[in-house]
Protein backbone atom coordinates (compact mmCIF):
# COMPACT_ATOMS: atom_id res chain seq x y z
CA UNK A 1 0.00 0.00 0.00
CA UNK A 2 1.33 3.44 -0.92
CA UNK A 3 1.15 6.10 1.80
CA UNK A 4 -0.67 9.29 0.88
CA UNK A 5 0.93 12.54 2.03
CA UNK A 6 -1.50 14.95 3.62
CA UNK A 7 -1.08 18.58 2.64
CA UNK A 8 -1.98 21.58 4.75
CA UNK A 9 -3.95 24.02 2.60
CA UNK A 10 -5.22 27.08 4.39
CA UNK A 11 -6.73 30.47 3.52
CA UNK A 12 -7.32 33.59 5.58
CA UNK A 13 -9.13 36.79 4.56
CA UNK A 14 -9.21 39.85 6.84
CA UNK A 15 -10.78 43.28 6.32
CA UNK A 16 -10.37 46.36 8.50
CA UNK A 17 -12.28 49.63 8.46
CA UNK A 18 -12.71 52.75 10.59
CA UNK A 19 -16.41 53.55 10.25
CA UNK A 20 -16.68 56.08 13.09
CA UNK A 21 -13.36 57.91 12.51
CA UNK A 22 -12.02 56.82 15.90
CA UNK A 23 -11.74 53.02 16.07
CA UNK A 24 -10.29 50.60 13.54
CA UNK A 25 -12.42 47.46 13.48
CA UNK A 26 -11.78 43.97 12.13
CA UNK A 27 -14.99 43.78 10.09
CA UNK A 28 -14.30 40.55 8.21
CA UNK A 29 -12.57 37.38 9.29
CA UNK A 30 -12.89 34.33 7.09
CA UNK A 31 -10.63 31.30 7.27
CA UNK A 32 -10.27 27.81 5.92
CA UNK A 33 -7.86 25.24 7.37
CA UNK A 34 -5.18 25.89 10.02
CA UNK A 35 -4.81 29.62 9.52
CA UNK A 36 -6.70 32.07 11.70
CA UNK A 37 -6.60 34.98 14.13
CA UNK A 38 -7.81 35.39 17.67
CA UNK A 39 -9.03 38.52 19.41
CA UNK A 40 -8.24 41.93 17.96
CA UNK A 41 -6.25 43.98 20.47
CA UNK A 42 -5.79 47.73 21.03
CA UNK A 43 -2.58 48.28 23.05
CA UNK A 44 -2.11 51.69 21.37
CA UNK A 45 -5.73 52.78 21.72
CA UNK A 46 -8.73 52.40 19.42
CA UNK A 47 -7.11 53.91 16.34
CA UNK A 48 -4.75 50.99 15.65
CA UNK A 49 -6.03 47.41 15.53
CA UNK A 50 -3.43 44.75 16.36
CA UNK A 51 -3.96 41.22 15.00
CA UNK A 52 -1.69 38.19 15.26
CA UNK A 53 -1.95 35.64 12.46
CA UNK A 54 -1.82 32.08 13.79
CA UNK A 55 -0.70 29.00 11.88
CA UNK A 56 -0.96 26.20 14.47
CA UNK A 57 1.20 23.68 12.54
CA UNK A 58 3.92 26.41 12.55
CA UNK A 59 5.66 24.65 9.70
CA UNK A 60 5.43 24.14 5.93
CA UNK A 61 6.28 20.98 4.02
CA UNK A 62 6.15 20.08 0.34
CA UNK A 63 2.64 20.47 -1.06
CA UNK A 64 1.43 22.82 1.69
CA UNK A 65 -0.14 26.11 0.59
CA UNK A 66 -1.05 29.20 2.61
CA UNK A 67 -3.05 32.11 1.20
CA UNK A 68 -3.50 35.38 3.13
CA UNK A 69 -5.56 38.34 1.88
CA UNK A 70 -5.78 41.60 3.81
CA UNK A 71 -7.83 44.69 2.98
CA UNK A 72 -7.94 48.10 4.71
CA UNK A 73 -10.63 50.69 3.99
CA UNK A 74 -12.01 53.94 5.45
CA UNK A 75 -8.78 55.31 6.97
CA UNK A 76 -8.18 52.13 8.98
CA UNK A 77 -4.81 51.47 10.65
CA UNK A 78 -3.89 47.83 11.33
CA UNK A 79 -0.77 46.16 12.67
CA UNK A 80 -0.33 42.49 11.75
CA UNK A 81 2.27 40.12 13.11
CA UNK A 82 2.92 36.44 13.80
CA UNK A 83 3.66 34.82 17.18
CA UNK A 84 6.77 32.98 16.01
CA UNK A 85 8.92 31.91 13.10
CA UNK A 86 7.49 30.12 10.07
CA UNK A 87 9.46 26.93 9.46
CA UNK A 88 9.88 25.44 5.99
CA UNK A 89 10.76 21.74 6.12
CA UNK A 90 11.94 19.06 3.69
CA UNK A 91 9.76 19.32 0.59
CA UNK A 92 10.08 15.78 -0.83
CA UNK A 93 10.58 17.20 -4.35
CA UNK A 94 7.44 19.34 -4.08
CA UNK A 95 7.02 23.06 -3.44
CA UNK A 96 5.43 24.64 -0.40
CA UNK A 97 3.82 28.00 -1.16
CA UNK A 98 2.74 31.13 0.68
CA UNK A 99 0.85 33.92 -1.08
CA UNK A 100 0.09 37.23 0.65
CA UNK A 101 -2.05 39.90 -1.04
CA UNK A 102 -2.64 43.25 0.69
CA UNK A 103 -5.03 45.99 -0.51
CA UNK A 104 -4.78 49.46 1.03
CA UNK A 105 -7.36 52.12 0.20
CA UNK A 106 -6.50 55.82 0.29
CA UNK A 107 -5.54 57.21 3.72
CA UNK A 108 -5.17 53.77 5.32
CA UNK A 109 -2.08 52.70 7.29
CA UNK A 110 -0.49 49.30 7.75
CA UNK A 111 2.30 47.75 9.80
CA UNK A 112 3.19 44.32 8.36
CA UNK A 113 5.62 42.75 10.85
CA UNK A 114 5.82 38.95 10.53
CA UNK A 115 8.57 37.08 12.30
CA UNK A 116 11.25 35.28 10.36
CA UNK A 117 10.96 32.38 7.92
CA UNK A 118 13.45 29.55 8.57
CA UNK A 119 14.30 27.29 5.64
CA UNK A 120 15.58 23.87 6.68
CA UNK A 121 17.43 21.30 4.58
CA UNK A 122 15.77 20.34 1.27
CA UNK A 123 13.05 22.97 1.65
CA UNK A 124 11.59 24.12 -1.66
CA UNK A 125 9.55 27.26 -1.13
CA UNK A 126 7.60 29.77 -3.17
CA UNK A 127 6.93 33.00 -1.31
CA UNK A 128 4.88 35.75 -2.96
CA UNK A 129 3.81 39.12 -1.54
CA UNK A 130 1.74 41.75 -3.35
CA UNK A 131 0.92 45.15 -1.85
CA UNK A 132 -1.70 47.18 -3.73
CA UNK A 133 -1.84 50.81 -2.57
CA UNK A 134 -4.07 53.70 -3.48
CA UNK A 135 -2.64 57.23 -3.37
CA UNK A 136 -2.48 58.47 0.20
CA UNK A 137 -2.06 55.01 1.74
CA UNK A 138 1.04 54.42 3.88
CA UNK A 139 2.68 51.19 4.96
CA UNK A 140 5.77 49.70 6.56
CA UNK A 141 6.61 46.02 6.31
CA UNK A 142 9.47 43.58 6.34
CA UNK A 143 10.51 40.07 5.34
CA UNK A 144 13.19 38.13 7.24
CA UNK A 145 14.79 34.95 5.88
CA UNK A 146 17.05 32.54 7.74
CA UNK A 147 18.80 29.80 5.77
CA UNK A 148 19.13 26.62 7.79
CA UNK A 149 19.20 25.79 11.47
CA UNK A 150 21.34 27.82 13.85
CA UNK A 151 22.33 24.62 15.71
CA UNK A 152 24.21 23.17 12.69
CA UNK A 153 27.81 24.00 11.85
CA UNK A 154 26.86 24.02 8.17
CA UNK A 155 23.54 25.37 7.00
CA UNK A 156 21.08 24.87 4.18
CA UNK A 157 23.09 22.69 1.85
CA UNK A 158 20.17 21.66 -0.37
CA UNK A 159 16.94 23.42 -1.41
CA UNK A 160 15.55 26.44 -3.24
CA UNK A 161 13.44 29.52 -2.55
CA UNK A 162 11.45 31.41 -5.18
CA UNK A 163 10.74 34.95 -3.98
CA UNK A 164 8.38 37.42 -5.62
CA UNK A 165 7.51 40.80 -4.11
CA UNK A 166 5.46 43.50 -5.81
CA UNK A 167 4.40 46.90 -4.56
CA UNK A 168 1.89 48.64 -6.81
CA UNK A 169 0.64 52.20 -6.54
CA UNK A 170 -2.80 52.57 -8.13
CA UNK A 171 -2.04 49.27 -9.93
CA UNK A 172 1.16 50.60 -11.47
CA UNK A 173 4.32 48.72 -10.41
CA UNK A 174 6.46 50.81 -8.10
CA UNK A 175 8.81 48.07 -6.94
CA UNK A 176 9.00 44.53 -8.34
CA UNK A 177 11.57 41.99 -7.21
CA UNK A 178 11.62 38.36 -8.30
CA UNK A 179 14.30 35.70 -8.16
CA UNK A 180 15.20 32.16 -7.15
CA UNK A 181 17.79 31.36 -4.52
CA UNK A 182 19.43 27.92 -4.68
CA UNK A 183 21.35 26.39 -1.78
CA UNK A 184 24.31 25.68 -4.08
CA UNK A 185 23.90 28.85 -6.15
CA UNK A 186 26.57 31.53 -6.56
CA UNK A 187 24.28 34.22 -5.17
CA UNK A 188 24.79 32.91 -1.63
CA UNK A 189 28.50 33.73 -1.60
CA UNK A 190 28.55 36.66 -4.00
CA UNK A 191 29.40 40.11 -2.60
CA UNK A 192 26.50 41.44 -4.66
CA UNK A 193 24.25 38.75 -3.16
CA UNK A 194 24.17 37.31 0.36
CA UNK A 195 27.97 37.46 0.86
CA UNK A 196 27.88 34.23 2.85
CA UNK A 197 25.45 35.50 5.47
CA UNK A 198 22.71 33.07 6.60
CA UNK A 199 20.15 35.77 7.44
CA UNK A 200 18.75 38.40 5.08
CA UNK A 201 15.92 40.88 5.35
CA UNK A 202 14.21 43.69 3.49
CA UNK A 203 12.21 46.50 5.09
CA UNK A 204 9.96 48.56 2.83
CA UNK A 205 8.32 51.82 3.84
CA UNK A 206 5.94 53.74 1.60
CA UNK A 207 4.53 57.10 2.63
CA UNK A 208 5.53 60.77 2.86
CA UNK A 209 8.80 61.38 1.05
CA UNK A 210 11.73 61.80 3.42
CA UNK A 211 14.11 64.71 2.93
CA UNK A 212 17.53 64.04 1.45
CA UNK A 213 19.10 65.19 4.70
CA UNK A 214 17.08 62.69 6.70
CA UNK A 215 17.95 59.88 4.26
CA UNK A 216 21.64 60.75 4.58
CA UNK A 217 21.44 60.72 8.39
CA UNK A 218 19.60 57.40 8.24
CA UNK A 219 22.27 55.97 5.93
CA UNK A 220 24.95 56.96 8.44
CA UNK A 221 23.31 54.74 11.07
CA UNK A 222 23.43 51.62 8.88
CA UNK A 223 25.81 48.97 10.34
CA UNK A 224 28.56 47.45 8.20
CA UNK A 225 30.67 44.84 9.96
CA UNK A 226 31.37 41.10 10.03
CA UNK A 227 28.06 40.21 11.71
CA UNK A 228 25.54 42.81 10.48
CA UNK A 229 25.33 44.89 7.31
CA UNK A 230 22.63 47.21 6.01
CA UNK A 231 21.99 49.82 3.36
CA UNK A 232 19.12 52.17 2.50
CA UNK A 233 17.68 53.19 -0.87
CA UNK A 234 15.18 56.03 -1.38
CA UNK A 235 12.87 55.82 -4.40
CA UNK A 236 10.80 58.99 -4.88
CA UNK A 237 7.32 58.55 -6.32
CA UNK A 238 4.80 61.34 -6.81
CA UNK A 239 2.46 63.64 -4.91
CA UNK A 240 4.87 63.88 -2.00
CA UNK A 241 5.06 60.11 -1.43
CA UNK A 242 8.02 57.80 -1.83
CA UNK A 243 9.34 54.30 -1.20
CA UNK A 244 12.29 53.54 1.05
CA UNK A 245 14.03 50.15 1.07
CA UNK A 246 16.48 48.86 3.66
CA UNK A 247 18.45 45.67 2.93
CA UNK A 248 20.00 43.77 5.82
CA UNK A 249 22.44 40.84 6.06
CA UNK A 250 23.34 39.18 9.34
CA UNK A 251 24.93 36.21 11.04
CA UNK A 252 22.20 35.98 13.69
CA UNK A 253 18.47 36.51 13.23
CA UNK A 254 18.09 38.16 16.64
CA UNK A 255 20.55 40.90 15.64
CA UNK A 256 18.68 41.46 12.38
CA UNK A 257 15.29 41.65 14.14
CA UNK A 258 16.65 44.02 16.76
CA UNK A 259 17.96 46.33 14.06
CA UNK A 260 14.69 46.21 12.10
CA UNK A 261 12.64 46.98 15.20
CA UNK A 262 14.81 50.01 15.98
CA UNK A 263 14.48 51.16 12.37
CA UNK A 264 10.70 50.67 12.45
CA UNK A 265 10.50 52.71 15.66
CA UNK A 266 12.36 55.51 13.86
CA UNK A 267 10.41 55.39 10.59
CA UNK A 268 6.91 54.83 11.94
CA UNK A 269 6.31 58.43 13.12
CA UNK A 270 7.65 59.73 9.79
CA UNK A 271 5.79 57.34 7.48
CA UNK A 272 2.64 56.44 9.44
CA UNK A 273 2.47 59.50 11.72
CA UNK A 274 2.21 57.12 14.68
CA UNK A 275 4.67 56.67 17.53
CA UNK A 276 6.51 53.35 17.59
CA UNK A 277 5.30 50.95 20.28
CA UNK A 278 7.30 47.81 21.13
CA UNK A 279 5.18 44.67 20.72
CA UNK A 280 4.84 42.38 23.72
CA UNK A 281 5.28 39.25 21.59
CA UNK A 282 8.81 40.41 20.73
CA UNK A 283 9.71 39.81 24.38
CA UNK A 284 8.42 36.22 24.51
Amino acid sequence: MTATLKNWNARLALSFSKPDSTKTVLVKRKHYGPLQVQKALYPEGPGVCHVTILHPPSGMAGGDALSIEIALTESAHALLSTPGATRWYKANDRYATQNVVIHLDAHTRLDWLPQESIFFEQANARVSTQIHLQAGACAIGWEILQLGSIVKSGYWEEGSILLNTQLLLEERPLWVESGELHAKGRLRGSHSGLAGFPVSATLWAFGPSLTSGLIERLAETMPWNDTLRAGVTAMPSKDGQGLNLVRVLGQHVEDVKRFLIELWMTLRPLILETRGAYLRLWST
